[in-house]
């Protein structure tokens, strides 16, 4: 016959607070799964290098412990001037690598002329795993007006630099080039560009359908900017906004681009994809180091 064993108070306490113990050690254990930050690479501007990105860097892994950061130092300084479609190539080839070892996917931070880049990257890679781009302070829309590169013109002449850019020595050698949208010149930019308006998909591109698929293949886009930038041009190129001709300012909703939907901005504005952060007193050259805009515009996306 069996006998039924009875538990003494002692022995229900002991089980009891085991139970709660494996209760409360398991919680944590996912609390800390669930705080594994993915992956961020950081894609640096024009005239600059990865070093010039180590308070991001910082700020990033003083918020997110534990997050594997890499700036990329392709293309630094002077060299950061060459046409942008290798820079595509070689940036692209450095994030594959990246990639393959983040199955959760990985954030990118592209800097000004990074930015732009990193259009390029997402549009020509196929099934790539990022899930946050991050375009800060960058001239998405291209470049009008003042630039650390054309510092030695003097302003009345600036108006003439499509002359230059629209002419096979500007768009064969110099990266700012492929990017200077002349909203006074539009026939010669759709003609001449061949980086910015092939981007764009305003240009005949047997590739268009494939990087739209595979542009829209990010979950956010935060496009970070500020009307005291001082030197994207106009301020507003950073959130898909751009001159026309009288140099009034068309929102990105009625960019053709955007209405045509030519490389996805439509979509993923629709799918709610798509942030934009204003901050108002930051410099150009201090997007990357402002904590400000570290905390309000960068930080909330890097999970």
């Amino acid at each position: 016959m069996c006998k039924m064993k009875f538990f003494s108070p002692l022995d229900l306490g002991f089980f009891l607070a085991s139970l709660l113990n494996v209760i409360y050690f398991g919680s944590c254990y996912r609390l800390q799964a669930s705080t594994q930050y993915r992956p961020v690479v950081i894609i640096h501007g024009v005239l600059d290098n990865a070093g010039t990105m180590n308070t991001l860097q910082t700020m990033i892994q003083k918020a997110h412990p534990g997050t594997n950061v890499t700036a990329l130092n392709l293309y630094p300084d002077e060299k950061s001037l060459k046409p942008l479609w290798p820079q595509v190539k070689d940036f692209g080839d450095a994030l594959i690598q990246i990639m393959k070892d983040a199955q959760d996917g990985i954030n990118i931070i592209c800097y000004s002329q990074g930015g732009v880049i990193c259009r390029g990257v997402l549009s020509t890679i196929p099934d790539h795993n990022v899930n946050t781009f991050i375009a800060l302070s960058s001239p998405l829309m291209g470049q009008f007006g003042d630039t650390n590169v054309f510092k030695f013109v003097p302003p009345e002449f600036r108006k003439e630099i499509y002359k230059f850019c629209y002419e096979s020595i500007g768009q064969d050698h110099l990266s700012v080039c492929q990017y200077w949208n002349d909203p006074q010149h539009q026939d010669l930019f759709i003609e001449k560009s061949i980086f910015l308006a092939v981007l764009n998909n305003q240009t005949t591109n047997v590739n268009s359908t494939e990087w739209k698929k595979n542009f829209i293949r990010i979950k956010n886009l935060v496009m970070i900017s500020g009307p005291d930038d001082g030197v994207i041009t106009p301020w507003q190129s950073s959130h898909f906004a751009f001159f026309d001709e009288e140099l009034n300012i068309v929102e990105m909703e009625n960019q053709m681009v955007y209405k045509e939907d030519y490389f996805g901005l439509q979509t993923l504005h629709k799918r709610g994809a798509l942030q934009k952060c204003i901050m108002s007193g930051v410099e150009h050259t201090h997007w990357h180091s402002n904590q400000t805009v570290f905390d309000n515009c960068i930080e909330p996306w890097l999970g």
